[in-house]
């Protein structure tokens, strides 16, 4: 073994044998049968103390000797190399604790119990998608303006104008709950909300003229596509339910012998409501009274897909309904992109029309699943059912007449007498 004033070699390493071999400065490789360590001994406070400085080979005896004269340089300005070394740990440990990924995480686990999972996911997504690799590893004290400006400019260039102004509220928010827990002391993305430009109003494309409407129905009619999705197609505009609603109904939900007519009933838990909305238990369902168009659909689906859980169950797997896009994707099949018309754009047709119709305005708020604003929405249970359902198959008849282009007089409601065509 070398002495205290040798200097090792690679050669001379790599024979080294069981013991302490030394290469001057208090450095040395401790050779041991389980490995190689290096290590530097040096004096702090009159006491002889040791710092590891690696393994070899993983640290080579060039590193060894950067990290000897890294310590001689602490030794230099009073400090304990060993202190500083675990003060430096201690620091990236918390700035690992503090990082705007682990601090991000964390409201979003806070968050999680008033969102519904699906929310959670989309909202978690956004994130990592379009914050954690840039983000994410950066303590959030020292994440700033110019930080964050580069993340919504991006997606702003893609000309996803709305999905920037949603990255900075969250954003904001993360920032809001890393100052009410003392880890930052400002929210910089509250900062550039005025960065951005407008929010992009957001339209369902939808049809109101009722000569487009009657084209609509009898290209609907026309489509050539598998029979569940042509029947959700043919009641997407009967029921102007919620998309999400009308892809993953069940034949549970379906009562076509009730006494007071046939409905159907979408629970709480599978309504556009908030989480905890959707697990209390005194949430009514929404109820859908079905005309005798409907109702015949259905008798028609029956058989194909009754004995299942989904009345349009997807072709893939009969386990799981129809996807999201469906209704969308047989609406281009027919000829109408998602600029002339959307599964959600017959919501806005009954909507608009049946208001020109002159039917009451609270019934078909109530049929849309809206709820009252303000204080009457708090008091005002009145679900107008008798007269919602009147409202249905009166609507029914007039999307008929509309389709065969009759040009006959339909009853609507109250004695009412209404043109199908202008």
């Amino acid at each position: 073994m070398a002495g205290d004033g040798g200097k090792l070699t690679a050669l001379a390493i790599k024979a080294a044998k069981p013991g302490k071999h030394f290469d001057g400065g208090g450095l040395y490789l401790d050779v041991r049968e389980v490995g190689r360590y290096w290590r530097l001994k040096y004096r702090f406070a009159g006491k002889e103390k040791l710092l590891a400085l690696g393994v070899f080979p993983e640290v080579s005896l060039a590193e060894a000797r950067r990290g000897r004269e890294a310590a001689r340089a602490v030794l230099r300005t009073g400090k304990d190399p060993s202190a500083e070394r675990q003060g430096a740990k201690t620091r990236a440990k918390i700035a690992a604790a503090n990082s705007f990924e682990a601090i991000a995480e964390e409201w979003l686990e806070l968050r999680s119990h008033n969102w519904t999972r699906r929310q959670f996911l989309k909202e978690r997504a956004r994130l990592v998608v379009h914050a954690y690799p840039w983000l994410g590893k950066t303590p959030i004290a020292d994440v700033g303006v110019a930080e964050i400006r580069p993340l919504l400019m991006r997606l702003v260039k893609k000309g996803h104008t709305d999905q920037a102004h949603r990255l900075r509220q969250e954003l904001s928010r993360i920032f809001r709950h890393a100052i009410a827990t003392e880890r930052a002391s400002r929210d910089p993305a509250h900062d550039l909300r005025d960065v951005l430009p407008a929010h992009a109003k957001r339209n369902y494309a939808t049809i109101t003229d009722p000569g487009r409407v009657g084209e609509l129905l009898r290209a609907i009619e026309a489509f050539g596509g598998t029979f569940p999705v042509a029947c959700a197609l043919r009641l997407a505009p009967l029921l102007f339910a919620r998309p999400g609603e009308i892809r993953a109904a069940e034949w549970s939900e379906i009562d076509l012998e009730h006494a007071e007519g046939a409905r159907w009933v979408i629970p709480a838990h599978r309504r556009k409501l908030k989480k905890a909305d959707k697990d209390n238990p005194r949430t009514p369902p929404h109820i859908v009274p079905l005309s005798a168009q409907a109702l015949s659909i259905l008798r028609e689906l029956q058989p194909l897909t009754g004995h299942g859980r989904y009345l349009f169950p997807g072709q893939r797997s009969p386990t799981r309904s129809i996807s999201e896009n469906t209704i969308n994707a047989a609406l281009r099949r027919i000829g109408y992109d998602r600029d002339a018309m959307t599964g959600h754009g017959f919501r806005h047709m009954a909507s608009t029309l049946l208001n020109e119709l002159g039917f009451d305005k609270d019934a078909i708020e109530r049929q849309l699943s809206h709820k009252e604003p303000g204080v009457a929405g708090v008091y005002n249970k009145a679900e107008h059912l008798g007269l919602r359902t009147k409202m249905m198959q009166a609507w029914a008849d007039y999307l008929d007449a509309l389709r065969q282009e009759t040009g006959k007089v339909v009853p609507i409601h109250s004695g009412i007498i209404r043109e199908v065509r202008a």
